[in-house]
């Protein structure tokens, strides 16, 4: 059995060839902190060395999916150069952990999937939204760039012209409109969302093991791609958005407010 103890803030459950993966820090709205976002990069490396899994279904524990980045993480960013530096190779480490995993993923978005959440349910294989949630990635509206993955990812499963709407906006796109846009693939309603994950991630594990996964490689390709295309650039740029006054303002604001 492999070792999936990520010390409480990510859970990993065996339902037969299904591994459900859900992120646990529901106070903090799963927000991707105090080694959540360690732990989503690393648990894809641990799956795929259990021989047993055969799909995979990511939720989030609580009322949200992931509220993405959190305060305080942004404010050490703004103070520490190294923890900036770190947590940009983190973010591409994560990105590219998702990309090649070869498992397929049914991401259950159960609730808010706002910022690096939002991307991460873009860059899986299924995605099933209930019909309470919503996407948004607020990113610009902070005063950082896009950088983790809505620059390099949204556009291929949208169209620029949306992906740039909703990126430079940071506007919440309602279940209803995230399938519309390609964002997700269909609404469920959220009193049977996890039931409906499960049950399309078992019929996927009972498909032919090698046709999946390696046709899911090859549409993966287009994303990696994207990654090698976009992603220096794109979290590079979202350091340096660290060093601005706007940011340093917002921050200093939330943390004021809370």
């Amino acid at each position: 059995m492999a070792d999936y103890d990520f010390g409480g803030v990510l859970l990993v459950e065996s339902d037969g060839p299904v591994r459900i993966v859900t992120l646990n820090r529901p106070d903090a709205l799963n927000a991707f902190a105090d080694g959540l976002h360690e732990a989503v990069a690393e648990v894809w490396a641990r799956i795929a060395g259990d021989r047993d899994a055969r799909a995979v279904v990511l939720t989030g524990a609580g009322r949200a999916f992931s509220a993405g980045g959190d305060i305080p993480g942004m404010a050490r960013q703004i103070a520490d150069v190294e923890v900036r530096r770190h947590s940009m190779r983190e973010a591409r480490r994560l990105a590219d952990e998702i990309v090649r995993f070869h498992l397929p993923v049914v991401t259950a978005v159960n609730g808010p999937a706002v910022g690096l959440g939002a991307t991460i349910a873009v860059m899986s294989d299924i995605v099933l939204i209930a019909d309470t949630a919503f996407l948004a990635d607020p990113h610009v509206q902070v005063g950082l760039v896009a950088g983790d993955g809505g620059a390099a990812f949204w556009p291929l499963a949208t169209s620029i012209l949306r992906a740039k709407e909703y990126l430079l906006t940071g506007d919440r796109i309602p279940a209803d409109q995230a399938v519309a846009l390609g964002l997700a693939n269909r609404v469920v309603p959220a009193g049977e969302l996890l039931a409906e994950a499960r049950l399309v991630a078992h019929k996927l594990a009972g498909l032919p093991p090698q046709a999946v996964q390696d046709t899911k490689r090859a549409i993966n390709l287009h994303l990696a791609q994207a990654a090698r295309l976009v992603l220096d650039f794109s979290l590079a740029a979202e350091g340096e958005s660290f060093t601005t006054e706007e940011l340093r303002r917002n921050v200093e604001s939330f943390q004021t407010r809370s």
